[in-house]
């Protein structure tokens, strides 16, 4: 897999911090596997980004990150799905989240997406495998 440059909060210099809502990795500050899990986490971890799978159990994605952003107004959120409905991506964004993601997700793209979604609030490092 290509290595990207480490995106880093520009406020401390420190990692952007995620939340998971589904089976994908990186730096967590949290995980989970539903819905109702992911508010929990939401509180709990504090993450500067949350990516969220539309369709899971007791608690869709699309009412997770509303909830969420209810709570949370500046919450990051992108849904990342293999059910790319044009319906579910306008509600998505309706309901708070910051972009969509097509599943299979392609890290060029993923990459992207967290840079534009973070803004101002990320910095890029030096490219991966260049010193420390």
């Amino acid at each position: 897999m290509e290595q990207f440059a480490a995106v880093k909060r520009s406020k401390d210099g420190q990692p952007v911090r995620y939340l998971i809502v589904e089976s994908f990795g990186g730096l967590l500050a949290g995980e989970a596997g539903d819905g109702l899990t992911a508010i929990t986490e939401y509180d709990r971890t504090k993450p500067d980004l949350v990516l969220m799978d539309i369709t899971m159990p007791q608690m869709e994605g699309i009412e997770a990150a509303e909830r969420i952003v209810q709570s949370h107004p500046d919450a990051r959120i992108v849904m990342v799905s293999s059910v790319g409905y044009q319906e579910n991506i306008v509600a998505a964004l309706q309901r708070g989240a910051r972009h969509f993601v097509q599943k299979p997700v392609k890290p060029e793209v993923l990459y992207e997406v967290i840079k534009y979604v973070l803004g101002e609030d990320a910095v890029v490092s030096a490219a991966a495998g260049a010193g420390a």
